[in-house]
């Protein structure tokens, strides 16, 4: 096999156009040349100690793609941004945003059991959010012989994928990686669709609206061949690349670098013909607990979660026979790492991935927006509702964010922080931290004056056991004391 120069492409490709679009070739902002030099380093260290046949790899910032480069050789050349790889398990979260479509149009919810929905499954009554999120208990694989390198047409119906013991472990207790529990939720899309197929479902409701025409359920010219490389010598044995039929939502889509900045892109910001930011927001947050004391890694909602110097990244790890794929997204810092490559093993593509944000990261912090004020007109009621309360005798603010939400924390060194939405009955949904679900209400005396907050249950008043507030179980009636 011809091994082609090293290359990092001229400027970032363009990743979409119209509403939601994420640039075009004239609008890439250029990252300073120590930093471009760091990212085809690793891309090459990666490549190298990998022993990979080829590898692209793309950082996406502000919504765009901002340094794309490749090593190695696909038929003889440089592999550019249009050649297709496959990218195994990242096609679950293509899955995952079909299904909280489903969810957001009111056709199902994430509590149901699958078994409302479809019939004769083996488990009908693991949940849906359960598979989302591989705490269903399902078994990892399907029944048969290696379902990545055989022909789906060994496994015609449902009921073939699944052995005598279809459910290894309780449901809802545990993380349990299942590719089986993704064909359950393909087979679900469908039904909730009028039989259409669910890879004709992607294409229609999320590929055509963000641009990805280049991701497809088979291979489509250029894509890159799939290889096997010999642990003891530099050798190659090409891997199969079967049309895996039902088990298709686990793992068989095929992309480009191009279609997957895209989809980061996406995963970052959302985008409103697909998937709003609050369902992405609840895909990203972690669903099961994790499986050791030390929390840096867990699963969402269909997406993989890691934590990585500090950071939060969001995305995907994909593999099947000749390819490996990963995705990671800091959504604090809008920057993404993708990486693809033609092996089967070998190359630690999700920490390069990872690598490649932390890299622009360092080299090149992000600068923050410009402070502007809220826009108006401002409400004189709620602004007289910011600044300190007391939990008991513990001080917090309150302050006061965009869309009349309001946002609490701690003045002191413990408390509990939390960030508010506006609801349309004159109270607040919290939606993150300990007060995530609850509800903030403002009380009031019989005189119409701001009495306390009661959140959860929890009382806060504008002076520490304020004695005219109702503080549960009282205030000692002699008050504070020396």
């Amino acid at each position: 096999m011809t091994i082609a120069q090293s290359t990092e492409f001229p400027r970032p490709e363009p990743v979409g156009h119209g509403p939601g679009a994420v640039g075009t070739p004239d609008e890439f902002a250029e990252l300073l040349p120590q930093t471009r030099r760091a990212l085809l380093h690793r891309l090459a260290v990666g490549q190298a100690e990998g022993r990979a046949p080829s590898m692209t790899g793309a950082v996406v910032r502000d919504g765009r793609a901002v340094w794309t480069g490749a090593r190695g050789a696909v038929a003889g050349e440089a592999p550019h941004g249009d050649v297709q790889y496959r990218i195994g398990s990242l096609t679950k979260t293509f899955v995952a945003v079909l299904v909280l479509r489903l969810r957001d149009e009111g056709l199902l919810r994430l509590e149901d059991p699958v078994g409302r929905h479809l019939e004769g499954t083996p488990v009908p009554d693991a949940t849906i959010a359960q598979l989302l999120s591989h705490s269903s208990g399902l078994a990892a694989e399907p029944r048969g012989p290696w379902w990545e390198r055989t022909a789906g047409a060994l496994r015609p119906e449902p009921a073939d994928l699944f052995d005598e013991r279809p459910q290894r472990l309780p449901a809802g207790r545990r993380h349990h990686y299942s590719n089986v529990g993704y064909a359950l939720l393909g087979a679900l899309v469908e039904q909730l669709r009028d039989g259409v197929p669910w890879g004709e479902v992607l294409r229609r409701e999320v590929l055509e609206p963000l641009g990805m025409d280049r991701t497809t359920l088979r291979p489509e010219k250029p894509y890159a061949s799939g290889w096997a490389v010999h642990p003891w010598a530099d050798a190659l044995l090409p891997e199969p690349a079967e049309d895996t039929g039902l088990m298709g939502p686990a793992g068989q889509l095929w992309s480009t670098l191009q279609d997957l900045c895209r989809w980061a892109a996406f995963l970052l910001r959302g985008d409103a013909r697909v998937l709003g930011a609050a369902s992405l927001a609840e895909m990203r947050t972690p669903a099961v607990p994790p499986e050791s004391g030390a929390w840096d890694a867990g699963s969402g909602l269909g997406v993989q979660l890691l934590r990585r110097d500090g950071r939060l990244l969001v995305g995907h790890q994909g593999s099947m026979p000749g390819f490996l794929a990963a995705l990671w997204a800091d959504t604090e810092e809008d920057v993404a790492g993708v990486v693809l490559t033609n092996c089967t093993s070998g190359p630690a593509a999700g920490a390069l991935a990872a690598d490649l944000t932390g890299i622009v990261l360092a080299h090149e912090p992000r600068i923050p927006e410009p402070w502007r004020p809220l826009p108006g007109p401002l409400d004189p009621e709620l602004l007289a509702l910011t600044g300190p309360w007391y939990w008991g005798a513990n001080p917090h603010a309150l302050r006061l964010r965009a869309e009349r939400g309001l946002e609490l924390t701690p003045l002191s060194g413990a408390g509990r922080s939390s960030r508010f939405r506006a609801e349309e009955d004159g109270t607040w949904t919290g939606l993150d931290g300990y007060y995530a679900g609850e509800t903030l209400r403002v009380r009031r005396d019989r005189d119409g004056a701001v009495s306390h907050l009661d959140l959860g249950t929890f009382v806060f008043t504008r002076g520490p056991y304020e004695p005219s507030a109702p503080v549960p179980g009282g205030v000692d009636p002699e008050g504070w004391r020396v």
